[in-house]
């Protein structure tokens, strides 16, 4: 009887127990929302939303570039054999590469290129050279044409400034031709992104500054896409 009556109290005892600290289930649910609903829980994070999004050494940013002529023809070609298509596919390399030490993406499109009715990016910009021919001491500079069927009016401003500047070659606003204009590529990409053609320079006289001296037509460009980045909505 005294085994019998421990066993009985002992378990008396432990059933109080129980039920004096486990609460029922409405109080349990009610415990996980309060906690799921309390922020001070959760730990600081000095990161936005976006940040956390982020796929590391994603780039922010992506430029197309048509080379001129690529894939397709010559362009104009001087006597000696240099062609605008050797021109505009080299300075299309250099601004690609120095892009990418900014840590911009780039493509290197061909001028009928079957990517770009689909191409997605910042903006387009197509790179061809002037005539070799010999016309006067005024066939000298450059010429920018965007496309009208969007606002690229920061694009062209932003390159038209920084190519200006940095290579000190004459712009000839005068002398745009309805190919540029109406230049094919504007007809077929996508009709919101930002697009221009511009003329870097003549074959002739501005011979140097296109081949031995490229790298300043290259910088040129490459403020230009720089500040249009900075500047674009």
């Amino acid at each position: 009887m005294p085994l019998v009556t421990f066993f009985v109290v002992a378990a008396a005892g432990m059933l109080a127990v129980y039920l004096y600290f486990n609460p029922d289930t409405g109080d349990a649910t009610a415990i996980v929302q309060a906690v799921q609903g309390d922020t001070s829980l959760i730990a600081p994070s000095s990161a936005s939303d976006d940040e956390l999004l982020t796929v590391p050494n994603q780039p922010a940013h992506r430029i197309g570039l048509i080379a001129g002529h690529k894939d397709n023809d010559s362009g104009a070609v001087c006597e000696d054999g240099l062609t605008e298509a050797e021109i505009n596919f080299d300075i299309a390399q250099r601004v690609a590469v120095a892009l990418a030490s900014q840590g911009i993406a780039s493509d290197i499109l061909g001028e009928f290129d079957n990517r770009l009715s689909t191409y997605q990016a910042d903006a387009l910009i197509s790179i061809h050279a002037d005539s070799c021919d010999e016309i006067n001491d005024l066939a000298t500079g450059f010429k920018i044409a965007s496309t009208s069927f969007n606002d690229s009016s920061i694009l062209e401003q932003c390159v038209l400034q920084q190519y200006y500047l940095t290579t000190g070659m004459a712009y000839h606003a005068n002398t745009i031709t309805p190919h540029m204009t109406d230049y094919h590529a504007f007809r077929i990409i996508d009709v919101t992104m930002p697009a221009l053609i511009i003329e870097v320079g003549f074959m002739n006289l501005d011979r140097a500054m296109l081949t031995t001296q490229a790298d300043i037509p290259t910088d040129g460009l490459v403020q230009g896409i720089l500040c249009f980045l900075e500047k674009k909505p």
